[in-house]
């Protein structure tokens, strides 16, 4: 029993627009969780809708054996589930972000009508000189002329008045502000959408007149085909892909539900889209741009309450991190504390004149990377440089081949993606001479080395120079050179040389337990889960007795609480400020608990088809400041979220007595302390 993975996502994406609906949630953050919540399904739409899309490319009898979803069901089932959440979200906005801003004066104008003569004068001044140079419009007619739609850009189709053709005009968001101030009131904040600046403005365009204007924006396939990742330089191969993805196939126009059934039959025909293709939703597309929603002077209680990365205790003062790190193990939570320690580190290596080598996994790289240009310095300062890049994390090519190419030009070696796997592993090896000989000294965390994630995405990570991880670390080093490894992982498990095997015994460990009358219990937390055989594991564990507790983010193909089936395990998903990114894997090991960190999720992928690290904490301390985190997250009851069989996220119940708990807020004050 498995709740189909797609499905479960959009019960994910719900849970979003649930902190949006909260009315506990500070006024401008319940906006950003609409931003969120559109950018989260305009992905969706891009990736997982085109998949499906692709699927049913594929012959009926072999679709049959290879696939375990019927495409054109399931797009169905998606199309309906997405057309009840926009209808939730549109009253969400309507009836109570509006309503909300208007009573602490901020006015968001979403008619031009509304303009008074002041602002239609602003309005009129403010298309002339900045909009109407950004402007591409044309008469479109059934026929012929059809235009390109580009992707996840906006448009008016306008309806011109004594004639048949329609107008189209590119809404230009991508190049101005989505949200205007205008001239208002004495005490208001009044601003309005670019949109209906150009609303108020489109017979400059069509003198013949405009009878309606209604928005339009089209998903495309964003997935880069290769044809061949086994021959020829693939890193080319990415780069001549990128231009192709603005132009993928068409997998949803989203438009303006007041638009008429002819005329939305009419554009289907002209963008010759299928039925599936096409969504109705409110007046204005593209909620992503809510992101940069402008607010008054003065305004800081509409925010949550600054939460500044906290100083490590260690690391702040030390001089040296290696002296650091050479004398005792650094466990670093993000984002509740400083992310600095890490370019800081590889800026020491990069002036230290003991260090020899540094080696890197990078797989999202931030735009301005100080890390990146730290290992750039590295390199000119005569160290030997070696950075993996994946050239292959959706989204993120351009900005990944940016920095290849940076490092190769400063003479670093650069080993680009593997043919038919990702290397999605967050570590770090720095190696010095020292006293005694070479010492190795090892970053292993769960998230990227990315300083723009780590402000907003909880993970951990672990700087040691304990020969039990380092030495490994080095080993999976030379995995991914492809030469020879000189030591099997006795400590570490590496996808997808031995992870699932070792996360099988684990979990196999705790049912041979619990049927020996031992202690036996998990307690993961992970992003996703949708690997079957692991599920079917997790299963089995729960019928021979164990106690089961999931922390999953997003997806989870998991069906908790099944009489007979999964009644010992029960999940939870918290969604607040910080997005929860951080794998953990705790056992009972009999009472010889066992903790993991890891870069990998139960997903199929994660297991079998990139290259993740899991690593073992063994100080005592780090592994009990993990646990109180763990507990602290299971006992939350403000943000999380009980994951059951229907899907329909309920909060957890407050037990009688029990006070308000909210985690992170939890988490950052214990840390604090």
């Amino acid at each position: 029993m498995y709740h189909k993975r797609d499905i479960s996502w959009l019960s994910f994406n719900h849970r979003v627009l649930q902190e949006a609906k909260d009315s506990a949630v500070p006024l401008y953050e319940r906006i950003k969780f609409l931003a969120i919540y559109s950018s989260n399904l305009d992905e969706f739409f891009r990736v997982r809708v085109s998949a499906l899309r692709q699927f049913q490319k594929i012959d009926k009898k072999e679709r049959k054996s290879i696939l375990e979803v019927k495409p054109k069901k399931e797009l169905r089932e998606i199309k309906k589930i997405v057309h009840q959440q926009q209808v939730e979200f549109g009253i969400i906005f309507r009836s109570q972000i509006i309503p909300a801003l208007r009573e602490r004066g901020i006015l968001l104008l979403n008619d031009h009508h509304l303009f008074n003569r002041e602002q239609k004068q602003f309005a009129q001044e403010y298309f002339q000189e900045k909009i109407l140079p950004h402007l591409q419009y044309q008469r479109i007619e059934d026929t012929f002329d059809v235009p390109f739609l580009q992707n996840r850009n906006l448009y008016f189709i306008a309806v011109l008045a004594q004639s048949d053709q329609l107008g189209l005009v590119n809404i230009p968001s991508d190049v101005l502000p989505r949200f205007v101030p205008l001239p208002g009131s004495e005490g208001q904040f009044q601003v309005t959408f670019l949109d209906e600046i150009m609303r108020a403005n489109l017979e400059q365009l069509f003198p013949e007149g405009v009878q309606a204007a209604y928005s339009i924006k089209i998903s495309r396939d964003a997935e880069l085909y290769i044809d061949d990742e086994y021959t020829g330089d693939l890193r080319e191969k990415i780069k001549a892909s990128l231009a192709e993805r603005s132009i993928g196939a068409p997998t949803r126009l989203l438009y303006d539900s007041s638009m008429s059934i002819e005329l939305t039959k009419r554009l289907k025909d002209i963008f010759q889209l299928k039925k599936n293709d096409l969504f109705p939703g409110a007046r204005y597309h593209n909620f992503s741009d809510f992101f940069a929603f402008p607010a008054p002077a003065g305004s800081e209680d509409l925010f949550d309450a600054p939460m500044p990365p906290l100083p490590h205790p260690v690391l702040e003062q030390a001089q040296s991190i290696f002296k650091v790190i050479g004398k005792q193990d650094i466990l670093l939570h993000f984002p509740y504390q400083k992310y600095d320690y890490i370019p800081r580190w590889i800026e020491e290596a990069a002036s230290d004149p003991a260090v020899e080598e540094i080696k890197i996994t990078l797989y999202r790289v931030a735009k301005n990377s100080s890390i990146a240009q730290a290992l750039v310095r590295a390199q000119e300062n005569g160290k030997k440089v070696t950075a993996f890049v994946e050239v292959k994390a959706r989204f993120d090519e351009a900005s990944n081949l940016h920095w290849g190419e940076t490092l190769q030009a400063a003479g670093a070696q650069v080993i680009y993606s593997r043919p038919g796997i990702k290397v999605h592993s967050k570590i770090l090896l720095i190696t010095r001479q020292e006293a005694e000989g070479l010492r190795h000294y090892a970053y292993l965390g769960t998230g990227n080395f990315n300083e723009k994630t780590s402000t907003l995405y909880t993970d951990h990570a672990l700087l040691t120079a304990d020969e039990r991880l380092s030495l490994e670390v080095a080993e999976v080093f030379h995995f991914l050179e492809e030469k020879p490894l000189e030591r099997s992982f006795q400590h570490l498990m590496v996808s997808p040389v031995n992870s699932r095997r070792k996360f099988v015994a684990c979990v196999e460990r705790e049912i041979a337990n619990a049927k020996a009358g031992r202690m036996a219990w998990m307690m993961i937390k992970m992003n996703s889960l949708e690997d079957q055989a692991m599920i079917d594991k997790l299963y089995e564990a729960s019928q021979a007795g164990v106690q089961i507790q999931l922390i999953i983010r997003g997806m989870c193909c998991l069906v908790p609480g099944v009489p007979g089936l999964s009644n010992n395990i029960e999940a939870i998903s918290i969604i607040d400020r910080f997005l929860e990114h951080a794998r953990i894997y705790y056992f009972a090991n009999g009472g010889q608990e066992e903790l993991y960190l890891a870069s990998a999720d139960w997903m199929t992928r994660n297991l079998d088809r990139r290259v993740e690290v899991v690593f073992p904490i063994y100080d005592p301390l780090h592994k009990q400041e993990l646990v109180k985190i763990l507990h602290t997250q299971w006992a939350d009851n403000v943000k999380a979220r009980v994951l059951n069989s229907s899907l329909d996220n309920p909060r957890k119940v407050v037990a009688a007595g029990e006070g308000a708990l909210q985690a992170q807020k939890e988490i950052y004050l214990t840390l604090h302390t």
